[in-house]
């Protein structure tokens, strides 16, 4: 019998602003996890101790930002299902959403994310 996996839950603000409720990966169980088998994504996903991410597994296309250890955001990418990304060894964090959800935030790279722990 397969157990759920639970994810840590909270809040994203960027700019004093709550972008979106947050699903938070920091354990490895989850951090390995992550979205795999997800066909559509309704919640972000903040992965704890990351550099890198692959998309096996993933059944959409996702947006993909990369945070520095003050949780500013240091690259943004698109990612399509079956590919691998380069790592960025700056990384602490990584951020994954549905495509185009960053576009509609407005979420570049140079702003500072806040993961409020609920």
């Amino acid at each position: 019998m397969s157990r759920a996996v639970q994810f840590k839950t909270g809040w994203l603000v960027c700019q004093a602003q709550v972008l979106s409720s947050l699903n938070i990966a920091d354990t490895s169980t989850t951090r390995r996890r992550g979205l795999i088998g997800q066909t559509e994504i309704e919640t972000p996903l903040l992965i704890d101790s990351c550099k890198w991410i692959h998309t096996f597994g993933v059944k959409c296309p996702i947006d993909v930002a990369y945070l520095d250890a003050e949780m500013q955001v240091i690259k943004v990418q698109q990612i399509r299902p079956m590919r691998v990304a380069m790592p960025v060894l700056r990384a602490r964090y990584v951020l994954e959403a549905s495509a185009g959800t960053f576009a509609n935030w407005g979420l570049v790279v140079g702003h500072t994310l806040e993961a409020r722990r609920t």
